[in-house]
């Protein structure tokens, strides 16, 4: 296809393309990478697709290039790559620059005029192609550590005093070239402090000692980096430069997926070998990272994995009063006591939408001269009190329940067998995977034994068919879902 076709015609293809990859990929996977893609342009041979951000530019090439060409091919047998450039301003970048050249390498020392040039903050770490060029102390500086989230800040109780205490361990062993336990593994849903742990570590090791080698990074930023080193071939640079650290924190390992997963499984194994210092964070216990390779879940849970529960009213209560003693520092307003127990009480998701209570009424204060009241709690946090946090279910927890409910061994759920007794409750689980998780059909499928993404949404369409027609099986398929949800 070329430049002379219209560019009509190409639309129509490319809804054709997109519509073949969702049906292959399925729908969860299919929004995360490719619904945000357009097609800019078909040149002789080379399909423009456009992304508007870097990481899922580099991603997308990297992972999903020959699943797209094939797609494009079944159309237009000319195709023979495809370039994905970054969208800016709902613009696509000329072509002969893709995005991924774009990420800065700090190769040599820049210029005065590009030193001065902020960093974004999304910028976690930076490598040089020749690892040994790395300056001591480089990383942090170049890291999106949050100042305010120290040791001093974190307010501790029954819930998290065990991941704090170990966290402050880590800082003083790691400050002075000792290591306690390794790797270790933060876990909780969120909002519950494992990012503020993992900078606080970051900040007491830096300060002890501003010549460490301290590594930040979320799981993302993780992928965007290996991706973009191996694109510009220096993926050895980059795999040198991270075993060169002192400090490995990498935040939301749920995120992490596909080569750069199993990049991460050797780099921990070189570190825990080297005697370097990993302190991983996710919203899961290891054993759960169902994207994870399996040597990886058992290299996490081999070290220290520490939980964090749902605060209780007394954290809940304590991180109120610290925000708002600083707000009464810094305003000079009054939070009355009973404010404080009403906010503590009311709001019950995470440690998040406390720190948001206390800001909102902070800001009503300010903008209408009211007094802090719990009336005015009452009106201003409204949505606040009405979330409540829904229990994450697992999928683990879907064929625990499933077997016991149905009498049906796990085994004979995750196995072949395609007998009436097994073969229904097998679908009702896949249906509640479904409903009451995040997974994608081919995650799931994954899960199942092993099977098709295709697999789990024909069960899926048998299961709603069947609630539809017998009001009992709905009735105890509900049943089931506010058992696992309880």
């Amino acid at each position: 296809m070329t430049t002379s076709d219209t560019s009509e015609g190409q639309r129509d293809l490319w809804n054709r393309v997109r519509a073949r990859i969702k049906t292959s990929v399925g729908a969860d996977v299919f929004t995360s990478w490719f619904a945000s893609l357009e097609l800019e342009e078909i040149v002789d041979d080379v399909v423009h697709l456009s992304a508007p951000t870097r990481f899922l530019c580099s991603w997308v090439q990297s992972n999903y290039a020959d699943r797209i060409l094939e797609a494009f091919r079944q159309d237009a047998e000319s195709v023979s790559r495809i370039q994905v450039t970054l969208r800016v301003n709902g613009q696509a970048r000329p072509r002969l620059t893709p995005a991924v050249a774009e990420v800065p390498v700090a190769e040599e020392p820049a210029a005065p005029a590009a030193a001065n040039a902020p960093t974004p903050a999304s910028t976690v770490a930076r490598f040089p192609r020749d690892a040994a060029a790395q300056p001591k102390g480089d990383a942090l500086s170049g890291s999106a550590i949050d100042p305010r989230m120290t040791f001093d800040s974190f307010v501790a109780g029954e819930a998290n005093e065990m991941a704090f205490g170990v966290a402050k361990q880590i800082a003083n062993a790691a400050a002075n070239n000792t290591v306690t336990f390794n790797p270790v593994y933060i876990h909780s849903t969120v909002g519950l402090g494992k990012s503020h742990l993992l900078n606080a570590i970051a900040h007491a090791v830096q300060s002890a000692d501003a010549s460490k080698n301290i590594v930040y990074l979320t799981a993302d930023h993780f992928m965007y980096h290996f991706i973009t080193a191996v694109q510009r071939q220096s993926a050895l640079g980059f795999k040198e430069w991270l075993r060169r650290v002192d400090l490995l924190l990498i935040d939301d390992m749920q995120f992490l997926q596909g080569k750069s997963a199993t990049e991460f499984g050797h780099t921990l194994g070189t570190l825990l070998t080297g005697a370097k210092q990993v302190v991983v964070a996710g919203d899961a216990p290891p054993r759960d990272l169902e994207m994870l390779d399996e040597r990886v879940r058992s290299r996490l849970s081999g070290g220290l994995v520490v939980p964090i529960s749902g605060f209780d009213l007394e954290l809940r209560r304590a991180i109120v009063q610290r925000r708002a003693d600083q707000a009464t520092a810094r305003y000079g307003m009054h939070f009355p006591a009973p404010v404080i127990d009403y906010i503590a009480r009311a709001v019950i998701s995470h440690g998040r939408d406390l720190d948001g209570a206390v800001n909102r009424l902070v800001a009503a204060n300010q903008l209408t001269g009211e007094l802090v009241t719990v009336p005015l709690a009452e009106k201003t946090l409204g949505d606040l009190i009405r979330s409540r946090e829904v229990r994450r279910v697992r999928i683990e927890d879907i064929l625990r329940m499933v077997s016991r409910h149905y009498k049906v061994p796990r085994n004979e759920l995750l196995s072949a067998r395609r007998s009436r007794d097994v073969v229904r409750p097998r679908q009702i689980a896949m249906f509640l995977a479904k409903a009451l998780t995040s997974r994608s059909l081919p995650e799931i499928g994954r899960r199942f034994g092993g099977r098709d993404h295709t697999t789990v949404l024909h069960s899926v369409r048998k299961v709603e068919q069947m609630i539809k027609d017998d009001v009992e099986l709905a009735q105890e398929i509900e049943l089931l879902k506010r058992m696992l949800e309880e």
